[in-house]
């Protein structure tokens, strides 16, 4: 097998801030694994949070290219040569593992979902997501997505509930909150009994990402049911995490793959936690890989393309929250020309 990358760089259409801090550019890597004359295609969207750069990316995938071997079938032989070369690194990793599952589509001739026997149809819409904003900010944002069937905001600033009952005054779709770790235990409950009457779904990720009792205790006295985010990234972190959440947030950036978090949609079932599917400021490439799997899930947050000025690929993700998951061969996307968004 051959594997090249290239840089894809994104640009938002607004600043999108988080309690971590704001973007509006963004370096994503293109994976291509090219074998047999067929090529699949992966995205690694790195996170400086959880200490991954462009740089470290392109490294990574470097490392990894003379270990690939021959047969792109063999997943699981690929996977432990690379964590014997170099373990980690989970946005490369999901890029690269992305390429290798749209190359086993395409030499099957089958969408991805069909060859993990999925349905389609029963893909819930994605919500779209309103990153941290000043009132004004609020408004023109909160004015481009009133037809979306629900709504992310961040909070973790000042002025967080005010600003969520702005949007609510204006916005009767399902609303769903994302702390990205930026309280306290006692500052989220607080927060929460406030914001309950607004009628919230979920709130993500209340506490900082090490503080799991800090998830319980919240948990215990939260009127609004508690998502995992930061804290939970691989199957081993599942076992900590039970009892102390209702759900998680799997995002292919964090778990490295499609496999590995496949494995985790099982194991949360099995400690009967809800599952949300989540992104980082993502092309529609990274956005359909994760969308495979969209079947399984009882919430979906896969809108990185909504947020870019311009999208490079056609896939799953559609219009208001709509996931179409294609007949196309492997995970379903296509390049296009990229002529500039409104």
């Amino acid at each position: 097998m051959r594997l090249r990358h290239e840089t894809l760089t994104l640009s938002t259409r607004f600043e999108f801030r988080i309690a971590h801090g704001a973007h509006q550019r963004y370096e994503n890597t293109l994976v291509r694994i090219e074998h047999e004359g067929i090529e699949g295609i992966g995205e690694a969207a790195p996170s400086h949070y959880y200490g991954e750069t462009p740089a470290l990316v392109r490294e990574a995938l470097a490392t990894w290219a003379p270990h690939l071997g021959d047969d792109p079938f063999a997943l699981d032989a690929i996977g432990a040569r690379l964590d014997a070369v170099l373990a980690g690194q989970d946005a490369a990793r999901a890029g690269l593992e992305m390429a290798l599952h749209d190359w086993i589509g395409k030499r099957l001739g089958q969408p991805v979902w069909r060859l993990l026997g999925l349905d389609p149809a029963r893909a819930p819409r994605s919500c779209v997501t309103l990153g941290m904003a000043d009132p004004e900010e609020m408004e023109r944002k909160l004015e481009t997505v009133l037809d979306f069937p629900m709504i992310k905001v961040k909070l973790g600033g000042p002025g967080d509930v005010d600003n969520l009952r702005r949007v609510r005054a204006r916005y009767r779709g399902q609303l769903q909150v994302d702390a990205n770790a930026a309280w306290s235990p006692a500052d989220a409950v607080r927060v929460l009994r406030q914001i309950e009457p607004l009628g919230i779904e979920l709130v993500e990720q209340p506490v900082a990402r090490g503080d799991l009792d800090g998830l319980r205790w919240v948990r215990d006295r939260s009127p609004v049911p508690v998502f995992a985010d930061e804290s939970c990234h691989h199957l081993a972190d599942l076992g900590a995490l039970a009892g102390r959440i209702d759900g998680i947030n799997l995002k292919i950036m964090k778990t490295g793959g499609i496999r590995e978090m496949l494995r985790m949609i099982h194991a949360a079932r099995a400690h009967g936690l809800r599952i949300l599917l989540g992104s980082m400021v993502e092309t529609s490439l990274a956005l359909s890989a994760a969308a495979q799997l969209a079947p399984l899930a009882d919430y979906l947050d896969l809108d990185g393309h909504w947020l870019l000025a311009e999208d490079p690929f056609d896939g799953a993700p559609g219009e208001r929250g709509a996931i179409v998951l294609s007949d196309r061969p492997g995970l379903g996307v296509q390049p296009v020309a990229v002529t500039g968004r409104a």
